[in-house]
């Protein structure tokens, strides 16, 4: 049985325009962004957040598009290694329209064309709670298109609140573009932990103590800033700081 919810908020409980433009227009990074995000989907009943620029036809993974996430990083993987982009709706429908559009799960898995491996993608979307997206078409000043997808459970979202998502996806798209377009000028992508492994690092602290703050084992921060360091083409933590600084990923 799907996950069913109505959010139950009133216009007290939802951010003002003003109020939100203002406190966009001061986030100065993208992990400052990434927290934003994570407040806003909270609030508005959703479980994770996606902002990416719309895939062109012949992009194969949605990682090459995504420029910031808290989607847990397997459920990109597992849908990265299915080809699922191609089957996409959500995708498609961003390639046709510029209205805020939503798509349950329930509506994917009944439409045809999918390849019998989606049942264990769309089993690892339950797992995790994602019963619904919404989608809210975005572009910046130079006319480049994107999206911010919040998923969650299935929902009645009030239109004053799909008109406050709307405004608040195109506030955060542009800031981003504003902080670097960092999506623009390279395909570096980088996860929350990574940026949080490294904000750590920039402070002076070590993978052990790093691992306390965040709750993980030494080894999988070890793993994280590794990882990152290739992404960045850095020689070492210390230069992959430094670039991070530079593309805005951390202050």
């Amino acid at each position: 049985m799907q996950d069913t919810m109505t959010t139950g908020m009133t216009d007290t409980d939802l951010p003002r325009g003003g109020d939100f433009a203002s406190e966009i227009a001061r986030l100065e990074t993208q992990f400052d962004i990434i927290r934003y995000m994570r407040r806003v989907t909270q609030l508005f009943g959703f479980k994770v957040f996606l902002i990416c620029s719309i895939p062109a036809i012949e992009v194969e993974r949605l990682a090459a598009t995504t420029v910031i996430s808290n989607m847990p990083a397997e459920l990109l993987n597992k849908y990265d290694s299915l080809s699922m982009l191609r089957f996409s709706t959500g995708v498609r429908r961003l390639r046709e329209t510029t209205t805020p559009f939503q798509i349950t799960l329930e509506d994917w898995e009944n439409e045809g064309g999918k390849p019998t491996s989606a049942a264990d993608y769309i089993a690892m979307l339950r797992e995790n709670g994602i019963f619904q997206a919404n989608y809210f078409p975005v572009h910046d000043a130079e006319g480049g298109r994107g999206a911010v997808i919040l998923m969650g459970p299935v929902m009645d979202l009030p239109m004053t609140a799909a008109m406050e998502l709307q405004m608040i996806a195109i506030h955060v798209y542009n800031r981003l573009a504003e902080i670097g377009s960092v999506w623009k000028n390279t395909n570096t992508a980088l996860s929350e932990r990574e940026i949080q492994c490294l904000s750590w690092t920039a402070a002076g602290k070590t993978s052990a103590e790093i691992a306390g703050i965040l709750g993980l084992s030494e080894h999988t921060v070890n793993h994280y800033l590794n990882h990152v360091t290739k992404k960045l083409d850095a020689v070492n933590r210390t230069q992959a700081v430094v670039k991070a600084m530079k593309k805005g990923y951390i202050s």
